[in-house]
């Protein structure tokens, strides 16, 4: 029990900040922030901005082109919201035709890799405003689909090994992420004995 209470005491002790450690407000203008490891939402657009744009054919007749996503927080909902472009063209199409496509998530943390990956989507919305209702029609079959192809576990954000080097040896690893106004922050939970 001791060295549980120690080393929950020991982030504070030696600086939590300097740890990459998100320190809360005792403020009233400010609600308090959790307390871990803090992710802005610029190093998450950066992270899901190397995996794209990707194509998706939808069964031989077209194919969807995803540009990268612009990421949203939901603090509310403790979700991120993905918004992108999307182009569709093909044999089935006489022109190539633009439309959004959005999808919301939840995350939660790789240990294999040290990653913040997408995971339990939810299809917000899929519109191409150009296309004939039948077309329309067909892409919103494959919807839910597309929206688990292009984003599940994809991956928001990669802790390095120097990140958890100094929560490692305090016997402590991530938990839950919480989302909030500015970006993520991981909590950090202790490792099981």
């Amino acid at each position: 029990m001791q060295r549980r209470t120690l080393l929950l005491s020991l982030p504070l002790a030696m600086g939590g900040p300097a740890l990459g450690l998100a320190a809360g407000t005792d403020t009233e203008d400010r609600p308090e922030q959790p307390k871990g490891y803090p992710v802005s939402l610029a190093q998450m657009q950066q992270a899901v901005a190397k995996r794209f744009p990707r194509r998706y054919p939808v069964q031989g007749l077209l194919d969807l082109d995803l540009q990268t996503p612009r990421l949203h927080l939901l603090p509310d909902q403790n979700r991120l919201r993905a918004e992108m472009a999307v182009a569709a063209a093909g044999p089935a199409l006489n022109r190539v035709h633009q439309g959004s496509f959005d999808v919301d998530f939840a995350l939660r943390y790789e240990p294999s890799d040290r990653t913040l990956r997408a995971h339990q989507l939810r299809l917000a919305r899929l519109t191409f405003p150009t296309l004939p209702a039948r077309a329309t029609e067909m892409i919103n079959l494959y919807a839910p689909t597309l929206a688990d192809q292009s984003l599940r576990e994809v991956v928001v954000h990669e802790l390095t090994a120097q990140d958890l080097r100094a929560v490692d040896a305090m016997g402590m690893q991530p938990g839950a992420i919480t989302v909030t106004n500015t970006g993520l922050v991981v909590g950090l939970v202790l490792k099981p004995l």
